[in-house]
């Protein structure tokens, strides 16, 4: 990808607008003592920083992989609540900015000269990445970031109510809608997209046959087949068969183990919970091809780890970085496979991993495998927000999805002019 501009990035500027277009997930906020020292290695501290994952037992395992590291004291910050982003950026302004963090390709700290060029450490091993990872991180032929974990998202659902309901697996969405409408009872909600239908956007597009930008970073998202799915899932919307406003997001499995719905949208990495509580009662299938000339589409999500470049100790963080998401294979499988599923972004893992080899979570592997679509590096938060308001308003409100379409298509437009020139 060609990231080549002729503008001039300001530190400050590209993080506080990171700051208010960050979109909240199921992350944090920072506690008092400031993370520096306290660990037990020799050498430099160095702080990083984590997102609250929601599950049990990761917070001790990173703290762990940490205190391992012989080279140098490496303190971990735990945020917790669900604005890690915002407390992310705000750091990265002060003199107590972490050395290392987790977060997703963005191309704006690629530009504020914030994420340091990883290519040097990654570049021995970099034919063992899944290569999609490695595009998503590469500017001009550098590498920013470890992809430390893949997360696809895809629809789980209740076989036993399919049977009972007379339901196939849909392939379309036409079949998702019908099929939402006759598992729909007194008690149980036929589907849930998350509580505001968000979560799905990317794969409206992809399934649809679009795409977010094109290959020379234009707008892509603005088709015909598009606009048609935003007027099936503003009928969805409507129906009475979606369940709206769940207790928790769609990121949570518990509206899918609690009975709320007999279709949930969420990640792989809820597959433990899920067959806690529900035994094999469990299946997954892609989001639904949008119109004739669409494919169904797996939407990868994930986590990456930063070297702060602006930080006071950049070799010895990049050094981190090498030991633990390069170095350790151990660790990383341990991360990925030990608290819910994940899929190492190293192939050798992937394929070697025992947890991912049979059941749900080989079919998971197989579905990121075939339909799987990866992040944009150049398609930014702020492009994301404005894309969160076309569903907003031509989904929840009823706008028109053309009309809406083409206003996102000029705010896209203007944020790429401000990118590449």
């Amino acid at each position: 990808m060609s990231a080549s501009s002729n503008m001039n990035w300001d530190r400050r500027t590209v993080l506080r607008a990171a700051m208010g277009l960050a979109a909240a997930g199921g992350l944090a906020a920072c506690g008092g003592n400031n993370g520096r020292g306290g660990g037990s290695g020799s050498g430099k501290n160095l702080v990083q920083y984590f997102h609250a994952y929601g599950e049990a037992g990761v917070e001790q395992a990173v703290k762990k992989y940490a205190k391992a590291y012989k080279d140098a004291n490496v303190t971990t910050q735990w945020i917790t609540g669900n604005n890690f982003e915002q407390k992310l950026f705000a750091a990265l302004l002060t003199d107590n900015a972490p050395d290392v963090f987790e977060f997703h390709p963005q191309i704006q700290l690629v530009k504020s000269g914030q994420v340091a060029d990883l290519t040097d450490i990654i570049e021995p091993v970099k034919d063992d990445f899944n290569q999609a990872d490695i595009k998503s991180h590469t500017v001009d032929g550098k590498i920013y970031g470890v992809r430390m974990i893949d997360d696809p998202q895809f629809f789980f659902y209740r076989p036993s109510m399919f049977e009972k309901a007379g339901v196939e697996v849909p392939t379309t969405l036409e079949e998702l809608i019908e099929a939402a409408a006759k598992l729909r009872t007194s008690k149980v909600k036929g589907a849930y997209l998350g509580n505001d239908l968000t979560p799905v956007q990317h794969n409206l597009i992809w399934s649809a046959g679009a795409d977010t930008l094109t290959a020379d970073n234009k707008p892509a998202f603005n088709t015909d087949a598009v606009a048609d799915g935003l007027k099936q899932l503003r009928g969805l919307f409507t129906s009475g068969d979606l369940l709206l406003g769940a207790p928790a997001d769609w990121w949570d499995p518990s509206a899918f183990t609690q009975g709320l719905t007999a279709i949930q949208w969420c990640g792989m990495w809820a597959m433990p919970v899920m067959q806690k509580a529900l035994g094999d009662d469990i299946g997954i299938f892609p989001f639904p091809k949008v119109g004739s000339a669409g494919k169904e589409s797996v939407y990868n999500g994930g986590w990456s780890m930063f070297v702060n470049a602006k930080g006071k100790n950049v070799e010895a963080a990049k050094e981190y970085v090498k030991w633990l998401w390069i170095d350790q294979k151990q660790y990383q499988e341990d991360f990925a496979t030990s608290f819910g599923f994940h899929i190492p972004p190293r192939t050798s893992l992937a394929q070697s991993a025992d947890k991912l080899k049979s059941g749900l979570p080989a079919e998971g592997v197989k579905l990121f495998n075939e339909f799987g679509h990866f992040d944009n590096i150049g398609w930014t938060q702020a492009m994301i927000a404005a894309f969160n308001d076309v569903m907003a308003n031509s989904v929840r409100k009823n706008g028109d999805p053309k009309a809406q379409l083409a206003a996102c298509e000029k705010k896209v437009d203007a944020e790429l002019k401000k990118l590449f020139g």
